[in-house]
């Protein structure tokens, strides 16, 4: 919006003040509310979930709104960002509104949900953007029947939504591992010359998630909650096809992916085809990791932080090695 009323010279400057904005926005509006969030009931079946009853839950709801605005006031406005920052919204109040319920919403309603809104991602990608896409760690182009890649995106940006949900689930992990994986995505698009507008959506979002971050680092004084985690894996699947290169998801989420996907996968192979592979292995990995072999939740973080770092660093590596 104030890109209308403001001359591009101050581009920077205006770039400089929303960043800024965008955290102390959600510093200061995430402490004024998180007294009226509804309150964590504590998960049954978690490693330690106990110890989350009674703090604020939902406060995605305030990280998102607050990049919503921030996006608004300071990005450059196209009817393609218009549409997407309309469905992380959606997600987010979808995603509340499981927080704030009594009875929690049923697997198959929520995953209803998210198939919908991954369907308007792709239709919208689709109308504004080519269905040619790179594999940047091969140099090789193909151009997908804009019906498969359709359904491709769809995928990408489902499984997105669910493994980053289900990856939420420590103090300051599932924020700390989009910020990576997002901010991975900033620099896939310098090297590769795609920096566009999006480019500083990531920048606005990763400042909000740090904001909500000020709290959520071990040990937690309120938590994000569905509305905060599934709006995550939403903009994670977008920034990965805004590059061009939606591949990199897997490289760049991965972490994400096994800590979410995983348990996804047991549920799957069991519910369907009563095969026990996983049995041995508790879901999410980060509850493994803390109840089989002892790692501390700072642990946990720190060191899946530190894993996708590597991976991270590895595809920038090789994005780097193989440009003119």
């Amino acid at each position: 919006m104030l890109h209308f009323r403001i001359p591009d010279t101050y581009d920077s400057l205006l770039a400089l003040v929303g960043i800024l904005f965008a955290f102390g926005i959600t510093v200061f509006i995430t402490n004024k509310l998180q007294g009226i969030l509804p309150k964590d009931a504590g998960r049954e079946y978690a490693h330690d979930g106990k110890l989350s009853a009674g703090k604020p839950r939902g406060a995605g709801i305030v990280f998102v709104l607050c990049f919503v605005a921030a996006a608004l006031l300071f990005a450059p406005l196209k009817a393609e960002i218009i549409i997407y920052l309309i469905l992380m919204a959606v997600c987010m109040i979808t995603g509340f509104l499981d927080d704030a319920s009594k009875m929690p919403w049923g697997e198959y309603k929520k995953g209803f949900l998210d198939l919908c809104v991954a369907a308007l991602v792709a239709m919208t990608y689709l109308k504004y953007n080519s269905n040619t896409i790179e594999l940047a760690l091969f140099h090789v182009e193909l151009t997908i029947p804009p019906v498969l890649f359709a359904v491709l995106i769809v995928i990408l940006v489902w499984v997105s939504v669910n493994v980053t949900n289900c990856a939420d689930g420590v103090d300051g992990l599932s924020g700390t591992l989009t910020i990576i994986s997002v901010m991975t995505l900033y620099m896939v698009d310098g090297i590769l010359g795609r920096g566009g507008d999006f480019s500083f959506l990531i920048l606005l979002f990763s400042a909000c998630i740090l904001g909500y971050l000020w709290y959520n680092a071990t040990p937690s004084r309120l938590l994000m909650g569905d509305a905060g985690s599934r709006s995550m894996g939403l903009f994670i699947s977008i920034a990965a096809l805004k590059t061009g290169c939606p591949a990199l998801y897997i490289p760049i989420a991965l972490v994400l992916i096994l800590d979410g996907g995983l348990g996804l996968v047991k549920v799957a192979l069991l519910r369907f085809m009563k095969i026990r592979i996983l049995k041995n292995t508790r879901t999410p990995l980060h509850d493994h990791v803390r109840k089989a072999w002892g790692w501390s939740n700072t642990q946990t973080v720190f060191r899946f932080a530190i894993i996708q770092i590597i991976l991270s660093a590895a595809v920038i590596c090789g994005l780097q090695q193989g440009m003119p």
